[in-house]
Formats: C-alpha cells, sequence, structure tokens
C-alpha cells in the first residue's frame, strides 16, 4: 500500500497554493470539486498535497480538518476490513473514495485510482 497524499483544510485556497508554489516549489496537478467543495492538487517529486477550501471553518491552530490518503488496489476489499466512516463516494475525475476511522479518531482516506481495471 502506498500513500496517496495528505489533505489540508484552508480557508483561503488562493493565498495556500501561492504559499506551497512559491515558497516551497509545488506545482498544481489538478483541480475539482466535490460536495461543494473546491479541492486543488499540488505535487512536488512523490509528495502530493491536497488542499480543500473551506472558507465556514475556523482555523484553531490544530489539526483537525488533515487526512492521510492510501491508494487501495480495491476498496470492496477496505469496506469488509475496516468500519466506514464516509462513502464510498465517485469523483468526477472516475477516482472512487471512503473515509474511516481510525482507533485515535484519526481520518484515513482510502482511494481507487482506477475503479474497474
Amino acid at each position: 500500500m502506498e500513500i496517496h497524499h495528505y489533505s489540508l483544510e484552508v480557508r483561503n485556497l488562493k493565498a495556500s497554493i501561492a504559499f506551497y508554489q512559491t515558497h516551497l516549489g509545488f506545482q498544481i496537478e489538478q483541480t475539482l470539486e466535490f460536495m461543494g467543495e473546491e479541492i486543488v492538487f499540488l505535487t512536488l517529486g512523490e509528495c502530493r498535497l491536497e488542499l480543500i477550501s473551506n472558507q465556514a471553518k475556523a482555523y484553531d491552530g490544530n489539526s483537525r480538518g488533515g487526512h492521510l490518503c492510501f491508494v487501495a488496489a480495491d476498496l470492496t476489499k477496505v469496506m469488509k476490513d475496516i468500519p466506514i466512516l464516509e462513502g464510498p463516494y465517485q469523483l468526477e475525475n472516475g477516482w472512487r473514495t471512503l473515509f474511516c476511522e481510525g482507533p485515535d479518531h484519526e481520518v484515513i482516506e482510502f482511494l481507487q485510482i482506477n475503479p474497474g481495471k
């Protein structure tokens, strides 16, 4: 299993993109919209960062709103093994995804990039 991305919810998407591009060298990989939220994937080498625009949530200085995402070959197997928190969802780019909860209530996403293959 491999890590696909780390996710952060941000209040100002444009400012966050500019920060990661200017100061860290990230490049935009793709953008999409899911459940009314604008999402941007940034990459730097093998590192992928997902920025989710969420202007409604006030940032309080902790890491809530972030999650780790693993690539899964088969979401059906994941659903049999781990209790689901949310999903599965079909994204506009063809990916399937679901969210589970770890033992310390951390959110873990599993992503199937090529469903049906």
